[in-house]
């Protein structure tokens, strides 16, 4: 495949990923009145599946039993992360949602492990979901907080059989067809919903730029950043996506967050931070001995 001219440095890519997706989430909820949650997420993958079908070209007929029993639950486990994530952010504020997402990962990297420090950041997270919960039954939507759970686990399951795609199948293929499969169960529920119905062109249009900036476009600045950026680095910096999420929804959406959500927030982002270079150095450690 042909490599483009146009190259961004490592760290602008990632954060343009990051404001890419915190953009593209604003774009979905404001489809959410008309599409629903489940319309909006068919439009999303199907839009994202097709461009990068095009664009990446993956020869389907040439894959293994192998990378097709890699592939599809992988596709399976995008298809709920993001339906699921959708779900959350049709009840409760952008900021919240990716927040409460963020748990899956890292409770992925607290797993197994047997640091002392890891206890401090699992303390951390459990402060800032403890903050963020209405302790007296009003307040946050809970339902919508269960889904934002539930999609973080997606997520973490999406990463474990993320990499043992990514160890069957080039990068792009990966995402290309495990895209095509996440498409596979949510365009039909969406048809069948009739919610898909209500597309006109300008809501194609804009279903069009939520593929782009939620998956088209992240996708490939991540892959670039990667490519010369430390692991260890560009895991600290998507450990930023909960606060870029929090200022997306105030900024284009005009959510407010209390003092205290802030904060739990913030404790959040910090734990992740945390987990996330103690689990890099805890690798390095095996492998030097």
């Amino acid at each position: 495949m042909r490599v483009s001219r146009f190259q961004v440095p490592p760290l602008p890519a990632v954060l343009l990923a990051i404001v890419s997706v915190q953009g593209g989430a604003a774009i979905a909820k404001g489809l959410f009145p008309v599409l629903g949650a489940a319309g909006t997420a068919s439009v999303r993958i199907g839009l994202s599946a097709l461009l990068l079908l095009l664009v990446v070209r993956p020869r389907l007929g040439r894959l293994t039993a192998a990378q097709w029993r890699a592939v599809v639950p992988y596709g399976l486990a995008l298809d709920s992360m993001n339906f699921l994530f959708y779900c959350a952010l049709a009840r409760i504020p952008l900021g919240l949602a990716v927040t409460l997402e963020f748990v899956g990962p890292l409770g992925l990297a607290l797993l197994g492990s047997r640091r002392w420090l890891d206890a401090v950041w699992a303390v951390l997270a459990g402060a800032g979901i403890a903050l963020i919960a209405p302790w007296q039954g009003r307040g946050l939507d809970v339902p919508g907080m269960g889904f934002a759970l539930a999609a973080g686990a997606c997520w973490a399951v999406y990463i474990v059989l993320g990499r043992r795609t990514a160890a069957l199948l080039p990068g792009a293929q990966a995402v290309a067809v495990g895209m095509l499969f996440a498409a596979l169960p949510v365009v039909p529920f969406g048809l069948g919903s009739g919610q898909l119905l209500a597309l006109t062109p300008w809501l194609l249009l804009l279903g069009a730029l939520l593929a782009l900036f939620s998956s088209v476009l992240p996708f490939s600045l991540e892959m670039q950043a990667l490519r010369t950026m430390p692991t260890r680095t560009f895991s600290v910096l998507m450990s930023l996506e909960p606060v870029a999420a929090a200022l997306s929804g105030w900024a284009l959406l005009h959510e407010r967050l209390s003092g205290g959500q802030w904060l739990a927030v913030a404790l959040i982002v910090v734990a992740s931070a945390g987990a996330t270079l103690g689990k890099e150095e805890a690798v390095a450690g095996d492998v030097a001995k």
